[in-house]
């Protein structure tokens, strides 16, 4: 049994380091590909959200403002994930304020991170870009929900995801594209993952 979490989070802003909050987070729960479990709710992190994030997810002020306090639901997302690898597009963003809102919590965030954007440039080179929304055309895979929201983010990530290990098993002879398997080829260079494939192919 294989247990991947994939998470998206809508924001303030690009940084926490600059005082930008979560005001949504999202996560699917994936056992051996297929969905299993869902968490998703707005967060009230006592800030303002400007008017252009506002324009680009829907979340209102008002709409935090009636939200579970966002220690809380950090907490409460923790609990769900447990210690199962998190799989985002663009990690490094995702990453960024998971570990900093459950600082604020008091909470540890021990999870490594799986990075479907270093994934798809590894593997598609070819795609017109590497947006999570152009990458879902290339592949004609469903959008699902309002892009800019967390769950809809979380699950069209979590389809990409599949993609890539059905692209691994069938394209390039990978038996077990497991979570290992994907953070190390998240981490080659672009010019290795030709060897890196040799490596693991069983066919």
């Amino acid at each position: 049994m294989t247990l991947t979490a994939v998470i998206d989070f809508e924001t303030t802003g690009i940084s926490p380091g600059c005082g930008d909050r979560a005001t949504e987070v999202a996560i699917v729960l994936l056992e051996s590909g297929q969905v299993v479990d869902r968490f998703q709710s707005l967060m009230n992190a006592g800030v303002r959200i400007p008017s252009f994030i506002t324009q680009l997810t829907g979340i209102t002020n008002a709409m935090v403002a009636s939200a579970p306090d966002a220690a809380q639901v950090m907490r409460d997302a923790s609990r769900f994930v447990g210690a199962v690898p998190l799989v985002a597009h663009n990690a490094a963003f995702d990453r960024k304020f998971w570990q900093a809102e459950l600082e604020r919590a008091g909470l540890d965030a021990p999870q490594p991170f799986i990075c479907t954007l270093l994934l798809s440039r590894r593997l598609y080179p070819q795609a017109p870009n590497h947006k999570l929304g152009s990458l879902i055309d290339y592949h004609r895979l469903p959008r699902t929900g309002q892009a800019h929201r967390a769950l809809a983010d979380a699950e069209m990530a979590a389809g990409l995801l599949g993609q890539i290990q059905h692209d691994l098993r069938t394209r390039h002879g990978v038996a077990q594209p497991d979570n290992a398997l994907l953070m190390a080829l998240q981490r080659c260079t672009k010019a290795a993952v030709g060897s890196f494939m040799a490596r693991h192919a069983k066919f």
